[in-house]
Order: structure tokens, then sequence, then C-alpha cells
């Protein structure tokens, strides 16, 4: 297990406990009388997923959480520890009217690693995997899409990113929802060290986008 892993582990199990979840800017959209669409995209560690949607704008939230497994209501351990077939995955609700499905699917694209398997960047095993998880026809169609124009471009001989049906959308524990925010430190020497912008910055050549 690397450093950076290590210490991810470790941060997770020193801040387990209670705390309620909420989603502040998806509430102030309803309040508002938008109505918000949501996507489910796997990409690593969904701390850093979460921090890299949120700056996008248009994105009310995004919230850390388990999909595409076999366990019901899995816990953090169950899911690091691999075998409950499950991605770390995170649901990113949006308005439709400022960001549309298929610039989120830009988005994500850009601030993953599609040409590994079973990881991203400094993590390890098939809880890492990337994915898009697709809740209509519209969706899959978008999807399946923009990873042929990828294949295309020849910019990657071979794409790992599934490309699923939604499954159930496990939320995480609440002390992972917004930790970028309420640990930026501890957060930055993880990302850092798993050195995920510098390979961003390998694969697309420039930085990833809204860092």
């Amino acid at each position: 297990m690397s450093g950076p892993r290590r210490l991810r582990v470790a941060i997770a199990g020193l801040l387990a406990g209670p705390a309620l979840l909420m989603l502040p800017a998806a509430a102030d959209a309803a309040d508002a009388g938008t109505k918000p669409a949501t996507a489910i995209f796997a990409a690593g560690c969904f701390w850093c997923s979460e921090a890299d949607f949120e700056k996008l704008p248009g994105v009310l939230a995004a919230e850390s959480g388990y999909t595409a497994g076999h366990l019901a209501n899995p816990s953090y351990e169950q899911v690091s520890a691999g075998g409950t077939g499950h991605t770390e995955a995170v649901r990113v609700t949006y308005d439709p009217a400022r960001v549309s499905y298929a610039q989120l699917l830009d988005h994500f694209w850009k601030n993953v690693d599609p040409t590994v398997k079973d990881r991203q960047f400094c993590d390890f095993g098939s809880q890492y995997r990337s994915g898009i998880y697709w809740q209509s026809e519209a969706e899959r169609r978008a999807a399946t899409e923009s990873r042929d124009a990828l294949l295309k471009s020849g910019r990657f001989r071979e794409i790992h990113t599934e490309i699923l049906a939604a499954g159930t959308f496990y939320p995480a524990e609440a002390y992972h929802q917004d930790y970028y925010k309420k640990n930026p430190i501890r957060y930055s020497y993880y990302r850092n060290g798993c050195r995920r912008d510098e390979r961003l910055r390998e694969l697309w050549g420039k930085p990833a986008e809204m860092k």
C-alpha cells in the first residue's frame, strides 16, 4: 500500500462518526424553482472526484458514495477491502440549464485516467475502477459516443472505463462528504502524493480543468 493510500485509510478511520449530510446548493436550486438532474461517475478516489466536479459551473453538489456492487449498504471499510463489487463514485447534482450532460462527460474524461483497469492513480483494486453509470437511454448514447470519439481521435489505443446502467448508489459516510473542504491540508497531501494532476497532465497535455 502506497504512502498516500495508507494515509487515506488512516484518516478515514479517525474521522468516522455520525453526522448529518446536507447538500445546500441543490436545496437552494429547488427553492428557486429549478429542477436539478443527477449523473453518476467513478474516477478513483471520491474525495478528488467531488472536488473536480464541484468546481464546474452548473454543478450544484457532488456526493461521494459506492455503486455497481452486490452488497447492500456497504461501509467504507468493506468497499476499500475489495470483494463487494462496488467502485467509489460520485453522484453529481447539476442544473441542466447551466451545464449539459455532454459537458459533464467531457469534464469527467479530463479528470480520469481511462487507460488503466481496476485502478486510478495511486489506488489499486476494482473498487477504484473508472465508470460512467447511465440513467437513461440518452445518457447511455452520449456516454458511448464520447468514449468512441476519444478512441477515434487516436489519443488512446484502448479505454478501460466501464459504461453501465446505473444501479443503486449508496452515499458514503458523512465524514467523506466534502472532504477537500473540511480537511484541505490532508486532502492536498493525498492528492499530490498520488500524482493525480501530474498524470492528468501527461494524458491530456495541460492541467486538469477547474483545480
